[in-house]
């Protein structure tokens, strides 16, 4: 390898070595690997060894995550985290520093460097270190669509500065703009790679319910005060999967699930503050909810529902789920009697527990589903399946189902179809006849 490459590559190092701000675009597994390789192959008399061992960890760092370089490294432009991507989140570009914009700028001219030197790049100088007959094969795969095209159609990407800062201005940076889905864990945000694909098309005989839900979450989605919303009613009937199925028809849309349980609710103020101006709207999703008489939950959630001095951020609402239309568990002996050392007040202690769910602005009711509702859940979701049975067959099969297991409920539809479809797929039509005739 001749002076000049050995040059090129120490350049790269010095330039990643140079970044203000973006450092982290190289803190992951792949920019690790790719500095690795860097290392391994600056010098004349390099290991060969150590560099094709090098070069083995940067392809199979991009292989696992199926990106090409150049993609990954947009990618982690458009997600890192940084004072930069911060501030140009909640300022317009004018109001931003310009020694802040001055050091994104030179970061971009550096990582314009990295993206340029590509895998086949790295693979025939590996070949010469190596003294190889041939070069190593070059990870490459089709690209996906890139958000922040004008990068790569700008010979200096620092010219590209506005557009960056108008980009992180409406999408959001770091685990939001990754992520359509979280969890809050431990103190802080945990992405979910693979949420529930439940469709609001799968959700059948509550459509009442589920349009008053879906204008909610317009309101939200445009900008405009959305109530907090308690979803309350019998088990399976879909109040979870309603709620879930919203992510997936307007997470294109900059919405995003927080999913928080009971036990964590206690950092429900923290959460809401740490959401507050981002440019996506939340839905902060708290499943079977209830509370025991003073649960410290309970006053967390009272006070995002109520408010207080803080003003209530208009891009984050609360959707809660549960079996009990009064959620905090009440006893007989919590009703007033005339009792020595009784609460003077008691009837007004007994009103706030019961009140307490009509601080969530709407509230929508799940009936038990009766037969005719079950079996049309039933038909909807075969039909959905391919399922190609006689619909009396499958009625009677539906009926036997719920009666055998757990009850008429839309779960009870939706795992009756499910074993419906493997088993036909398994056995076939005729294995099923026979199952029916016993």
């Amino acid at each position: 390898m001749d002076n000049q490459v050995i040059a090129k590559i120490q350049f790269l190092q010095r330039q990643a070595a140079s970044l203000l701000l973006y450092q982290s675009v190289l803190q992951g597994e792949v920019g690790n690997a790719f500095l690795d390789l860097l290392q391994a192959i600056r010098y004349t008399d390099a290991d060969a060894r150590g560099c094709l061992q090098a070069y083995g960890s940067y392809f199979k760092s991009l292989a696992a995550r199926n990106q090409n370089w150049e993609e990954y490294l947009i990618t982690q432009i458009e997600r890192a985290d940084n004072p930069f991507t911060q501030q140009a989140q909640h300022l317009e570009f004018e109001s931003l520093p310009k020694s802040l914009v001055a050091a994104a700028q030179h970061d971009l001219q550096a990582l314009q460097s990295l993206y340029e030197c590509s895998s086949a790049y790295l693979s025939e100088w590996v070949q010469a270190v190596a003294h190889l007959p041939i070069s190593p094969v070059v990870w490459y795969n089709e690209q996906e669509k890139v958000e922040i095209a004008t990068l790569q159609q700008l010979e200096n990407w620092a010219d590209a500065i506005q557009d960056l800062a108008n980009y992180y201005r409406q999408f959001g940076t770091g685990l939001f703009a990754e992520y359509q889905a979280l969890r809050w864990q431990a103190g802080q945000f945990i992405g979910i790679r693979y949420p529930d694909p439940v469709k609001l098309s799968e959700l059948v005989s509550y459509e009442s319910q589920r349009d008053a839900l879906q204008k909610n979450t317009e309101f939200l989605l445009s900008g405009q005060v959305a109530l907090h919303v308690l979803l309350y009613g019998s088990r399976g009937s879909g109040k979870s999967s309603l709620v879930k199925a919203l992510l997936n028809e307007y997470g294109e849309r900059n919405l995003r699930l927080i999913e928080v349980t009971k036990s964590e609710l206690k950092d429900l103020s923290k959460i809401v503050e740490q959401l507050r101006g981002a440019p996506q709207k939340f839905i902060i999703f708290v499943d079977d909810l209830s509370f025991e008489e003073d649960d410290d939950a309970f006053k967390a959630l009272k006070v995002v529902l109520e408010g207080n001095l803080t003003a209530r951020p208009q891009n984050v609402v609360v959707y809660a789920t549960s079996n009990r239309r009064h959620l905090i568990r009440e006893f007989f002996a919590d009703r007033p009697a005339p009792r020595e050392n009784d609460e003077i007040h008691a009837w007004d202690t007994l009103q706030e527990k019961l009140s307490f769910s009509d601080r969530f602005g709407l509230t929508l009711t799940f009936e038990p589903a009766n037969q005719k509702t079950y079996l049309q859940i039933v038909r909807h979701l075969a039909a959905q399946a391919g399922i190609n049975i006689k619909q009396e067959d499958l009625e009677y099969q539906a009926l036997q189902w719920a009666t055998r297991h757990n009850g008429r409920s839309g779960r009870t539809a939706r795992q009756f179809v499910d074993f419906l479809k493997a088993d036909v797929a398994v056995f076939g039509l005729q294995n099923y006849a026979a199952n029916k005739e016993e």
